[in-house]
């Protein structure tokens, strides 16, 4: 596993890791989540040794990164996928330092789909290919331990598909997976445990579930050939109901159980009921919107508005 304590990292007066904790335990895959500049890129070099800490430190799999005889064996990583040597080479290479033998070279090279293109200079690559190339890297010494930043960075949809099922058969066998990304709604797909830093402090550490449950569900979306008929029932009560169709509509201030109740007694058909919790992004920007450093020009006010014009 990957054990980080109070892990704090200053450059100057600016403190880019401060005072944070956390385990990555094996068999599930744990999403590393955090605003440009929270500190996650930091954290995962001070994991590899790469930066040394201020205070604090990382363990990997019950040791610093620099004491493993055989790091390549204990975690592989992908933090940066440029390159210039064929794949072939670059990975015979870093193969060479472990003695990891030329057929596991082959053998990535297959699991990422380099094998056609494994001659050619990787300089050319195109950014996907580049972080095919990366994660056959971090595979390279068959890992118990993989730590992958934006993996999905570049790829198509079938290289999303590709690496969403990958990370979750390595952690299927057991291994320690930690997945940094900014793609909530592929987060959402791919991680079950999810760890949010904020300016370099913990935000969160929990299970998808867990996140879930903090929030209330916000509509209830409501289908029926008696939607008028229903609207009149709820209206009293709703504090918002948005039309979707003429048999379809969103309401809020009323839960679903209640909604059915109140179709049920007036002999009212249901066809969906189904009420809507907010999404990873949804809660990811809750929580961390004390944390983000900038902020763009569009605001609360400006959604309220095209809200109002969709309705």
């Amino acid at each position: 596993m990957i054990e980080v304590t109070n892990l704090t990292k200053h450059y100057g007066s600016h403190v880019a890791v401060d005072d944070l904790s956390f385990t990555v335990r094996p068999g599930v895959v744990t999403g590393f989540l955090g605003p440009n500049g929270a500190g996650k890129s930091t954290t995962m070099r001070m994991i590899l040794g790469l930066d040394r800490p201020t205070e604090g430190r990382a363990l990997v799999n019950g040791r610093p990164f620099e004491e493993h005889r055989a790091p390549l064996r204990e975690i592989g990583a992908l933090l940066d996928a440029k390159g210039i040597h064929p794949a072939r080479h670059h990975l015979s290479a870093l193969a060479a330092t472990t003695g990891i033998s030329k057929r596991r070279v082959s053998e990535v090279l297959d699991l990422v789909g380099l094998s056609e293109v494994a001659d050619r200079r990787s300089g050319g690559f195109s950014l996907g290919m580049g972080q095919r190339l990366g994660i056959a890297s971090a595979l390279l010494g068959d890992p118990h331990t993989v730590m992958l930043d934006e993996p999905v960075n570049g790829l198509d949809p079938e290289g999303i598909l590709w690496i969403r099922n990958l990370l979750k058969s390595l952690a299927a066998e057991g291994r320690t997976v930690l997945v940094s990304s900014h793609l909530m709604s592929e987060m959402a797909l791919t991680a079950e445990h999810f760890i949010i830093v904020g300016r370099g402090r913990l935000i969160a550490d929990m299970s998808g579930a867990e996140l879930t449950a903090m929030t209330e569900p916000s509509s209830v979306r409501v289908r029926s050939p008696h939607a008028s008929q229903l609207r009149d029932l709820l209206a009293g009560d709703a504090t918002d109901i948005v039309l979707r169709g003429h048999d379809l509509f969103d309401v809020v201030g009323v839960d679903a159980d209640e909604i059915g109740a109140r179709a049920w007694s007036a002999s009212l058909q249901l066809q969906e009921l189904t009420p809507a919790r907010a999404s990873l992004e949804d809660i990811f920007i809750d929580l961390t919107k004390d944390a983000v450093d900038y902020h763009g020009a569009t605001d609360s006010t400006n959604n309220t508005h095209e809200l109002e014009n969709a309705r």
